[in-house]
């Protein structure tokens, strides 16, 4: 079994992708432990995956995995995560903006006993209007929402214990949040400055747009490190708000009717049909949150997932043990 895990996925690099595995095999070489390197082909339509195929062909320690379609890079990672067979975990991207001459400092944090070691790009070399503000702004948004005071979540730069990624699961664009949702399991995080060279050769597939999507991903995560295992709490407050003060107006409008006689929809028509869409909106907004009860419910019974992480288990041996 290799210590090292190296995930690397790879979408049209085919300029890239011998030049990144020879670095890659002289920097882990020199860390002089066993190793492999796990490559994703994320339905590449151009040479990526022949050459991935050569490669593997020609060394044990690689082991190449090819996805039917273009799932995109969190889909490509996770494919890399599931069948990494490492105890550490080291993620980063196929187009040589990430210098494998850095990988021992993540090694030797996460040999300190850090569970997840992200990359800093402290010194960008992006556009600075297109790329930088936007990414500046996204990443002070995910550290004050997600409580976890790093510099640079979009990064693919990152290091991992085996039984830390193994309980995050990954799907739309959460990559990014790996360290978000590993601190709710009580994961130990830092961070360390990197380099960022730029693209040599092929095209970003990062743009403007994807940053806006961003801020959808920042509520989700947001609601699960909240909610995730009491989303009554979430939609119940709501819930209840709604429904006290829609019986609040109807109560009034009850009470005014009873004291002045006062025909109630020709003159306060509009407040009552209010109170009465408060009044089921905060029912429905209930009703939504039993459900999600339920279906945390489920998850944690049907699959016998506990909902938390266990550090260490100490039992007290017994006189009578001992003397046997």
């Amino acid at each position: 079994m290799p210590k090292y895990s190296i995930v690397v996925p790879f979408h049209n690099e085919e300029e890239n992708v011998t030049t990144l595995y020879d670095r890659l095999k002289a920097v882990m070489e020199h860390v002089n432990d066993t190793f492999e390197l796990v490559f994703v082909d994320d339905g590449s339509r151009d040479r990526t995956y022949r050459l991935l195929e050569e490669i593997a062909a020609v060394d044990s320690r690689v082991l190449v995995i090819k996805l039917r379609r273009n799932f995109g890079q969190t889909s490509a990672l996770a494919a890399g995560f599931d069948h990494a067979q490492g105890d550490f975990i080291l993620a980063m991207d196929g187009d040589l903006q990430h210098d494998p001459d850095e990988i021992p400092g993540f090694l030797a944090k996460l040999e300190e006993g850090y569970d997840v070691v992200s990359g800093w790009r402290s010194q960008r070399g992006d556009n600075f209007i297109m790329r930088r503000i936007p990414s500046r702004a996204a990443n002070w948004l995910m550290a004050a929402l997600s409580g976890v005071d790093i510099h640079d979540f979009g990064t693919t730069f990152k290091a991992y214990r085996r039984e830390v990624i193994q309980n995050i699961p990954l799907y739309g664009e959460m990559h990014r949040f790996i360290p978000a949702l590993a601190s709710w399991y009580g994961a130990s995080i830092c961070e360390i400055p990197i380099s960022n060279p730029a693209r040599e050769f092929g095209e970003s597939h990062y743009g403007i747009s994807r940053t806006f999507r961003v801020f959808f991903d920042l509520l989700t995560i947001r609601f699960l490190l909240r909610y995730m295992t009491r989303p009554l709490h979430f939609f119940g407050t709501i819930g209840a708000f709604g429904m006290v003060a829609g019986f609040g107006m109807a109560a009034w409008l009850l009470i005014l009717k009873i004291v002045t006689g006062q025909h109630i929809m020709s003159l306060h028509g509009p407040l009552f049909v209010i109170a009465g869409v408060l009044i089921l909106a905060g029912i429905q907004m209930m009703g939504i949150g039993l459900l999600g009860e339920l279906q945390v419910r489920h998850f944690h019974t049907a699959a016998h997932r506990a909902p938390y992480a266990v550090d260490r288990i100490l039992r007290l041996r017994s006189e009578e043990s001992l003397i046997q």
